[in-house]
């Protein structure tokens, strides 16, 4: 144990909005490991001080962080916690709080430091030591030779300035081989989960669990594997299924997030967590991030059952030589696009993450992964989220590209959204650059990069709205998916007026139908009604639609012949965080009577009206087409929509 020292612990600003929504999960374990040991330990996430609007969002942010930190003192010792976006406001705080307490040690820790701990403790005058890795021991160890009176020389894991100025590298520290022995997570010790949603508006109640630890890879493009010393560990599945279940007990928390990189990994713990989930009930729904490689159908139709509704698949690209040059250490032969219809058919929506402009990526090897993208999208449920690469201090690429890599103004990096805005921050990246690499891109063409950051911030979109009609498109204008976006950006209109543009019935059908499952999805939050009341938007088609989209879906052509009808597109009632839309083809008889059910008149008013018509209304609630208004579940109204 040890006695009488007091410390504080902060997560570095961003204004990340992401971010913003939950507490970061190494603090909540750090805190209690700490308070374990004896130590009195305070936790402050400066993102969510920014965001509640207790932290000011201009060039006075630092300022006001260096306060609100010393003002909870006085204090043994500060550490800060830090990303690589937010490395540059990490270090504008301590200078600021160097400045007004000369002797107070200050730390740094977090992925943020991978690669540059000794730059940091001899460039910087405002660091004394940087804990690298995994920090529960070492910071403890940090803690007792601070409260001894003594250097850190001798703390595994630990680089720190010595009285010359030289900075001293301890050796590297072992990661904790159980996870059993973490503590559990302090949520005393930051705001509410039910703060955390009130302040960032989030209705999604996504929770941050300490899943597991490291990575056993070494991408060039990630420094996740160098930051946990190559190594991956799990937390026992029965310890993590308690954890899970005990967001039931916290106001505002309704999914889990699994923080560990790599699940599925370790195949045996996976299937042991979901089965302990599966006996306890699934009562929280969870999210994962997992490779590729590590999943299948077995596996994905056990998370679907034990409550998983989504997984972050880092696909980086769809051509094997580019995953190659990067060490992704993917199996060429695997067959990306059947995992991810296996992932949507299991009821487990797939986000696939796709980088851009990595090194060995020509125009083909592009082409590939854009059309990817698209043919995954035409599967339903699948999210696509398209990156420029940051070559960050660290990474292979930081190493290989860091001496050339610049920012380029206008294209915000994806692993620094929402920092370095601050002219504080402005000022140490541009003293230090090498050290903020995070903040640039590889080098390269400009023009290709503005490219690339469009096709990045606009095809996502379109491909999540309207798949379907992006795919028809491509086919009657006989373009690439690459060539597609061109054509639509040279327009310069929007995506919809580009569709109707063609004057194609058929494009105009699938764009009426996808427009009303965007508007369907909208509904979910209607109003409660009295009666009976048609869920989500009618279409009137010309197209024998389910024949187009089981043609789209096989990459064929689509039948032209026409056959009107109407179609119905309602909310899918699935009882999970993204539950989306459902396109049911209706009788005319059936749009006629859902037209006339506006939830005003109650079941026993219509019967009096016309008799026997509720035999029909039973028939179109048993088919998810009608809800039965009451006082405490909204009734989603039905609207038109011509094609």
């Amino acid at each position: 144990m040890i006695p009488l020292v007091r410390v504080l612990i902060a997560s570095a600003p961003h204004r990340d909005t992401f971010g913003y929504s939950m507490p970061p999960p190494g603090l909540l374990r750090l805190g209690g490991w700490l308070e374990r040991e004896g130590v009195g330990v305070d936790l402050l996430d400066l993102a969510h001080e920014l965001a509640a609007g207790r932290l000011p969002a201009g060039d006075g942010l630092c300022d006001a962080a260096a306060d609100a930190i010393l003002s909870r003192g006085p204090f043994d010792a500060v550490g800060l916690s830090v990303m690589g976006a937010t490395l540059p406001a990490g270090l504008a705080i301590l200078e600021r709080i160097r400045a007004r307490e000369r002797a107070l040690p200050l730390w740094l820790g977090g992925p943020g430091t991978t690669g540059v701990d000794a730059a940091l403790v001899t460039r910087t005058g405002c660091v004394d030591a940087v804990v690298r890795g995994e920090g529960e021991v070492t910071t403890t160890e940090l803690i007792q030779a601070t409260a001894a009176g003594s250097s850190p020389r001798g703390v595994a894991g630990v680089t720190w300035r010595a009285a010359d100025g030289r900075a001293v590298r301890e050796p590297d520290r072992a990661p904790i081989a159980d996870l059993v022995r973490l503590a559990p997570c302090a949520w005393h010790l930051l705001p509410s989960i039910a703060e955390y949603k009130r302040i960032t508006g989030a209705a999604d109640g996504l929770v941050p669990i300490d899943s597991g630890r490291g990575c056993v890879y070494d991408c060039s493009f990630c420094t996740i594997g160098r930051f946990w010393s190559r190594r991956s560990r799990v937390l026992p599945p029965e310890r993590l299924a308690y954890e899970v279940c005990a967001l039931r007990g916290i106001e505002g928390a309704r999914a889990a997030y699994l923080c560990h990189d790599l699940f599925g990994a370790n195949r045996a713990h996976a299937v042991a967590f979901c089965r302990e989930l599966l006996q306890r009930g699934t009562p929280v729904p969870w999210e994962v991030r997992a490779r590729a490689d590590h999943l299948d159908r077995e596996l994905l139709a056990l998370m679907g059952h034990a409550g998983c509704y989504r997984v972050l698949l880092g696909i980086e690209s769809a051509a094997a030589t580019v995953r190659e040059r990067c060490d992704k250490q993917l199996d060429p032969r695997l067959d990306l696009l059947a995992l991810v219809r296996d992932c949507v058919e299991c009821g487990v929506t797939p986000i696939l993450s796709v980088i851009l402009g990595l090194p060995g990526e020509g125009p083909a090897e592009r082409e590939a992964s854009l059309d990817f993208c698209a043919r995954a999208a035409l599967l339903g449920g699948v999210n696509v989220s398209l990156h420029l690469v940051n070559p960050q201090p660290g990474c292979g690429l930081g190493q290989e590209f860091g001496g050339e890599a610049r920012a380029v103004e206008g294209i915000p990096p994806d692993m620094a959204r929402g920092a370095g805005e601050t002219a504080p921050e402005r000022g140490w990246i541009a003293r230090h650059p090498e050290l903020f690499t995070t903040f640039a891109l590889l080098p390269g063409d400009e023009a290709e990069q503005r490219a690339l950051a469009q096709i990045a911030e606009a095809l996502p979109e379109v491909l999540q709205r309207y798949p379907r009609t992006f795919a028809l498109l491509r086919r009657v204008l006989g373009l690439s998916a690459g060539e597609l976006f061109e054509v639509w950006q040279r327009e310069g209109r929007s995506f919809e007026a580009c569709a109707r543009a063609r004057r194609d019935p058929l494009v105009d059908d699938l764009l009426a139908v996808e427009q009303a499952a965007v508007r369907a999805g909208a509904l979910a939050g209607a109003a409660p009604a009295r009666g009976p009341r048609a869920l989500g938007v009618r279409v009137a088609v010309r197209c024998d639609l389910p024949r187009v989209l089981e043609a789209l879906r096989a990459g064929a052509e689509p039948p032209r012949g026409a056959r009107p009808g109407w179609i119905a597109v309602v909310p899918a009632r699935a009882g999970r965080p993204l539950a989306g839309t459902r396109t049911l083809a209706i009788s005319p008889e059936a749009a006629q009577l859902l037209a006339a059910l506006d939830g005003a008149r109650t079941l026993e008013e219509l019967e009096s009206r016309h008799p026997g018509i509720g035999a029909a209304i039973g028939r179109l609630a048993h088919a998810g087409l009608i809800e039965h208004g009451t006082e405490d579940r909204p009734a989603p109204a039905l609207e038109e929509a011509a094609s």
